[in-house]
């Protein structure tokens, strides 16, 4: 769908929602009220995108990994999985034959710190695999024999305020935005003492995110962008224990086949943004973040076919973590008729499976891959499922010839429509 028809499919769907907000009737953007309880609608997970099942084959015992898989990524013709449990790299061709894996675990230049690796994306052409770490700002560079190849810092960030608060970029999302550069947002989550900042203070803190995009080759920035309006809202409080805490909510950057939706809770706006760097607000949430405690958001936005997939993320702080979760929603928007339904996506070949779509890359058992998502379906499960007779067609004659104990779980990859 070109992108002009998709944004004019987009408003005039979401126009008739209505919004009990006075603020609709001075701007052109529709809203979405997530105070809403909107009912449930079943999706056939095929009838919008494309199914297959992958065993990655196990047969030689240093291919065999212990889930959940940390991280996956899947190009044209491999399969990259992380193995927490050995902190192996684990590369399958398409088919699931083992193709080579490597471990360089450590410290040390040349290493990778294992528990930090979020998000890897993988160069066939150039045969390089990218790893990103979250607690320190570079990425790290191999090749898929494990052979070290650079590391890439990440940008350090302009200084957007007087205060004498840390510098840095974080990235939780890194997608590739061509052969030379990266495309990423700023996720810096910053906690720290500094008993001299009061809250008054926070209105110099600047509340907008930093999109950057960075050289493949040695993290240069190239370009930059800054959602920003005057109607931002604050997401930086105040912690109990008297740390100052940026709340970073996940699924800012989804990219979809013409271009990427970004969501900024800051502002309350989804924004799509083609290929040709061209930006466009989509919708607007209310209530407005600033009046919720604990703060919601949408996030994972991604569009396929007549419908808009997205969540809504309740954000906390880790030590609320104790408190009763609110779980998090998922819903789309029927695009033809205007309507907002809570997900529930079901599979003809797995009954009694209900799936989400969720395409960050932070939830165990989901994945974002290109135009699509992984998920990674429990053996054991699986294997109860086929002795209930759940099961059929492929899925059913793939996990028949598996074994629990020797097997690694199923991949399911869904390409969109």
């Amino acid at each position: 769908m070109k992108q002009k028809t998709l944004l004019y499919l987009l408003f005039i769907a979401i126009v008739p929602l209505g919004c009990t907000s006075n603020r609709q009737g001075k701007e052109d953007l529709p809203f979405i009220d997530i105070r809403k309880n909107y009912p449930e609608k079943e999706l056939i997970l095929t009838d919008f995108a494309d199914v297959s099942f992958i065993h990655l084959n196990a047969e030689n015992a240093d291919f065999l990994y212990k889930s959940p898989i940390r991280a996956l990524t899947v190009t044209n013709n491999t399969i990259v999985v992380y193995d927490i449990s050995t902190c192996s790299i684990l590369f399958f061709s398409k088919d699931g034959t083992p193709k080579s894996r490597f471990n360089r675990l450590g410290q040390g230049p040349e290493e990778y710190i294992p528990a930090d690796i979020i998000r890897i994306l993988y160069d066939e052409e150039t045969d390089e695999v990218f790893f990103t770490n979250h607690r320190i700002n570079i990425i790290q560079v191999y090749s898929s024999k494990g052979q070290y190849k650079r590391t890439i810092p990440l940008p350090q960030g302009v200084p957007t305020h007087s205060l004498p608060l840390p510098q840095g970029v974080h990235t939780h999302s890194l997608v590739s935005f061509d052969d030379e550069s990266f495309f990423m947002y700023n996720s810096k989550s910053t906690i720290y003492m500094m008993p001299s900042l009061r809250e008054e203070h926070f209105s110099e803190i600047p509340n907008f995110t930093t999109y950057y995009w960075i050289s493949k080759v040695d993290g240069t920035i190239l370009d930059s962008l800054n959602l920003q309006s005057d109607k931002t809202v604050s997401l930086v409080k105040i912690h109990p224990k008297g740390h100052i805490l940026y709340l970073t909510p996940y699924g800012r950057l989804i990219k979809g086949i013409e271009g990427y939706f970004l969501c900024n809770p800051e502002t309350d706006t989804v924004y799509f943004y083609s290929n040709d760097k061209s930006l466009t607000p989509i919708f607007r949430k209310t209530p407005s973040v600033h009046d919720l405690d604990p703060k919601a958001v949408i996030t994972n936005v991604v569009d396929i076919s007549r419908y808009q997939f997205f969540s809504i993320e309740t954000i906390f702080y880790e030590e609320d973590r104790r408190n009763p979760i609110y779980p998090e929603k998922y819903y789309f928007l029927d695009k033809e008729t205007g309507e907002i339904f809570r997900q529930k996506i079901i599979l003809p070949e797995y009954k009694g499976k209900e799936f989400q779509i969720f395409v960050g890359y932070l939830r165990v058992g989901y994945y974002g891959i290109e135009n699509g998502i992984a998920y990674e379906l429990d053996l054991i499960e699986l294997k109860q499922a086929y002795e209930e007779n759940r099961l059929s067609g492929k899925l059913k004659e793939l996990v028949s010839t598996l074994n629990e104990l020797e097997d690694n779980n199923v991949l399911m990859l869904v390409h969109f429509k």
